[in-house]
């Protein structure tokens, strides 16, 4: 169950019976969406919503599955990275990486999708942060916005494609835990 839907425009929506009948002009199965879980019901079905702009349909990323007790909990889970893409860490262990959109123009919601080909630089941004997600997911270690930025700031040494190699891996995932600890 969906509730609380910002609509195209910014339009925030409660739900009623014409909003789940229209619901299907915006989402349907198989869509891909950011929302906040508002309830978990005795039969596990869940209540969700979408009460900001910076939920609602994804396009134009890459979606990685790590283990939720490697996700530290934060305040907010939504990243702008410096390095121009956005990172979103959810605590089910869902992670999403997508360049970074401008939020002065791009009031939607997530529910008109942007189908223009992704910039060969900005996919080589995403593929280097997801290398560098699964190295840190490979070596236990926290994610968090910090220690992804680290790990991504300590791959640049390498090609995108190797960062898959353990030796690799090893070695920013050690490079990022001595910065990290040298902060803190």
């Amino acid at each position: 169950m969906l509730s609380s839907v910002n609509l195209p425009g910014g339009e925030l929506r409660r739900r009623s019976e014409e909003d789940e009948r229209l619901m299907r002009d915006y989402l349907a199965e198989g869509d891909l969406i950011s929302a906040e879980v508002q309830q978990v019901f005795s039969d596990g079905s869940l209540s969700l919503h979408t009460r900001s702009l910076k939920y609602g349909k994804l396009s134009q990323g890459t979606l990685i599955q790590v283990s939720p007790s490697l996700v530290k909990r934060r305040k907010t889970h939504f990243h702008n990275l410096p390095c121009g893409a956005s990172i979103i860490l959810g605590n089910n262990g869902y992670i999403w990486i997508s360049p970074t959109v401008n939020e002065d123009t791009d009031n939607t919601g997530g529910f008109v999708q942007n189908l223009e080909p992704v910039a060969s630089s900005d996919r080589d941004i995403i593929a280097r942060l997801r290398n560098c997600v699964l190295a840190l997911a490979e070596h236990k270690m926290l994610l968090f916005d910090t220690s992804v930025l680290y790990t991504y700031e300590a791959s640049s040494a390498y090609p995108v494609k190797d960062l898959l190699k353990p030796e690799v891996m090893a070695d920013i995932v050690n490079l990022t835990e001595m910065r990290l600890e040298a902060e803190g």
